[in-house]
């Protein structure tokens, strides 16, 4: 079926900001990789150049529900945990080279979006996250699948203080999904504050244009 003027445009318009978007985020992904052997000592398994395939996240497409468990305090010893629900719809781009979903979370009132570019030369995934309460793009993690099983790193701040960043995904099977996230302090030891579980659901309910409905 062909678009309209106006689709067009709005299609046209998306992809522009998505390869703008990743263009600013080649050169983040750089500076992380030649950080990897900054510290004299890592935390278990960290490393910047795990690779993967293209082809990593092809079963992500499309929307999903999720269970979200999240830690209330970061990094001071807490175990109080809170869950809520959310929403994703992804998108590839260029031949699955570059994916992008919105996150929505609506008991929260807030929402971010998820950057993902594909580097042909290195095999490796480099993971950009902005938050609407800032829309700042963050320093990515990089990394790839090994089978059913994803890990990506780098490097970031959590309120001032420096962090090692673990991500990790499982696909559990076509329908189900589980994300993982873990910061570390100390260089030494890993503290997971985040977890996602994923349901795949039908994209024509929860999403609209490639985004969440609201």
């Amino acid at each position: 079926m062909a678009r309209t003027l106006k689709e067009t445009s709005k299609w046209t318009l998306r992809k522009v900001l998505v390869l703008s978007l990743a263009a600013c985020a080649a050169g983040n992904a750089v500076a992380a990789q030649a950080a990897d052997t900054s510290a004299t000592s890592l935390p278990p398994g960290y490393t910047t150049m795990r690779t993967g395939t293209v082809h990593d996240f092809e079963y992500f497409t499309g929307g999903w529900t999720i269970k979200q468990h999240r830690l209330k305090k970061r990094g001071v010893g807490s175990n109080e945990w809170e869950d809520f629900p959310a929403t994703l719809c992804m998108s590839p781009y260029l031949g699955g080279m570059i994916t992008v979903d919105e996150l929505y979370v609506p008991t929260k009132g807030w929402a971010g979006l998820t950057l993902r570019t594909f580097n042909l030369a290195k095999h490796q995934w480099s993971i950009y996250w902005i938050s609407s309460d800032d829309g700042e793009l963050d320093t990515p993690v990089l990394g790839g699948f090994d089978g059913n099983q994803g890990e990506f790193y780098g490097e970031d701040q959590d309120n001032g203080r420096p962090v090692k960043v673990r991500f990790k995904w499982n696909k559990l099977d076509h329908d189900h999904a589980r994300w993982e996230q873990a910061f570390s302090y100390d260089n030494h030891a890993w503290e997971t504050n985040w977890t996602a579980d994923f349901i795949r659901a039908d994209t024509t309910a929860v999403c609209v244009a490639g985004r969440p409905k609201r």
